[in-house]
């Protein structure tokens, strides 16, 4: 039986399950929480290896999303930041008569920068791995500031991001750097066209981690799906843009 990753639920309505991206934990979910719960029964989890569920170990992307379907409720939304995006698609190609509708936050279905694909930089991820070694809290702070950058409100950002993942426990190291593999290895574009869920994009046209640009090669690998950018955020548009992006999600899902 699979161990019991931490949960927290609020709210009335169609079940949205929230999955926070790497470094991170559910408490990132902490703003816009309240405001969801009144249009959602809202459930956060805790990824193995990360705040509260620290102890419980993944191997990779689709036993963390293997984990979360074995303990999430049926139908629900699935909405994933960033990392948690990809664990939010496996999850759909995995079980669809388990994902009602997918969203995906800021989140690509290959991090790593390839020949024409755009991403991050190989050199980035191999300087967080070194760094995580000798400091892993200043490498999780070094990709809160990354996250952040281009937002007007980038200091407010960071803050809120540190002040959440500081609110629970540290992350497993070992999370950390299975996380950056991760984002460097993982490639789910040759799947995107077989996803058959109601798929909304959500983007931050100042994102340096995932390019806007990006959105566009999705809408060929996905023609399925649909997509918004918000003009005036970057990685975290539900912390920048909590209005916008709560409305936003409110008329995909009706």
């Amino acid at each position: 039986m699979t161990a019991e990753l931490h949960w927290q639920t609020q709210g009335q309505g169609s079940d949205l399950l929230l999955i926070h991206g790497w470094g991170m934990n559910g408490a990132v979910w902490q703003q816009v929480m309240p405001a969801l719960a009144q249009h959602y029964r809202v459930h956060v989890v805790d990824l193995p290896g990360y705040g509260h569920s620290q102890h419980l170990p993944a191997a990779d992307v689709d036993e963390m999303a293997s984990q979360l379907l074995a303990q999430a409720p049926d139908q629900a939304i699935w909405l994933g930041w960033s990392l948690g995006g990809l664990v939010a698609k496996s999850a759909a190609l995995q079980a669809p008569d388990r994902v009602k509708q997918l969203v995906t936050v800021a989140s690509s279905p290959c991090f790593a920068a390839e020949k024409d694909w755009r991403g991050i930089k190989p050199q980035v991820l191999d300087d967080f791995r070194s760094q995580l070694d000798s400091d892993f809290r200043a490498t999780v702070e070094r990709f809160m500031a990354l996250q952040a950058m281009g937002s007007k409100t980038a200091r407010q950002d960071i803050r809120q991001l540190k002040e959440a993942v500081l609110s629970r426990p540290e992350p497993n190291p070992d999370a950390l750097a299975l996380g950056l593999d991760m984002l460097g290895q993982v490639d789910l574009r040759p799947l995107l066209a077989t996803i058959s869920q109601p798929w909304l994009r959500l983007y931050g046209r100042l994102d340096g981690l995932v390019p806007a640009k990006v959105a566009r090669e999705l809408d060929k690998l996905a023609p399925q799906s649909q997509q918004h950018v918000f003009a005036g955020a970057s990685h975290a548009p539900f912390i920048s843009h909590p209005d916008e992006f709560i409305d936003t999600l409110k008329a995909f899902t009706g």
